[in-house]
């Protein structure tokens, strides 16, 4: 299992979570919203894992948005998900580069971009192989 490390790409704070665990890593918090409500919303670091706990209902298929806890910055990225057309939500990763998830629920579309492709793709796989041994 790779974990990613993300901070918010508004106030550079982390957005990493360790007290709470999902995928028996530490989660990263987002404040989440949909049809008026707020609620947190915990998702596992686990890169390719869609693990999510929240208290707030999101039908599937209804688009919600996202918060940073620190700051309130909306986490909306200037990109749209090329397989349903929702705006895609922006996290950078702590090492450089950036991960997005589309902010439409069931679609499971998510990008990763590297800064610097030599040195981050080097510790990416670097830490894909550790999950393996």
């Amino acid at each position: 299992m790779v974990r990613v490390s993300v901070k918010c790409p508004h106030c550079g704070k982390s957005m990493m979570e360790p007290k709470k665990k999902l995928d028996n890593t530490t989660a990263i918090l987002v404040h989440l919203t949909y049809a008026g409500k707020n609620s947190p919303l915990h998702l596992s670091s686990a890169y390719g894992s869609y693990k999510t706990e929240t208290e707030l209902g999101v039908p599937i298929g209804k688009i919600a948005g996202f918060r940073c806890p620190r700051c309130k910055a909306d986490l909306k990225s200037t990109r749209k998900c090329d397989v349903c057309s929702a705006q895609m939500v922006a996290f950078d990763l702590k090492e450089g580069g950036q991960v997005q998830i589309c902010s439409r629920r069931g679609c499971k579309k998510h990008i990763l971009e590297f800064q610097n492709p030599d040195n981050e793709l080097e510790a990416f796989y670097k830490s894909y192989l550790k999950a393996f041994k």
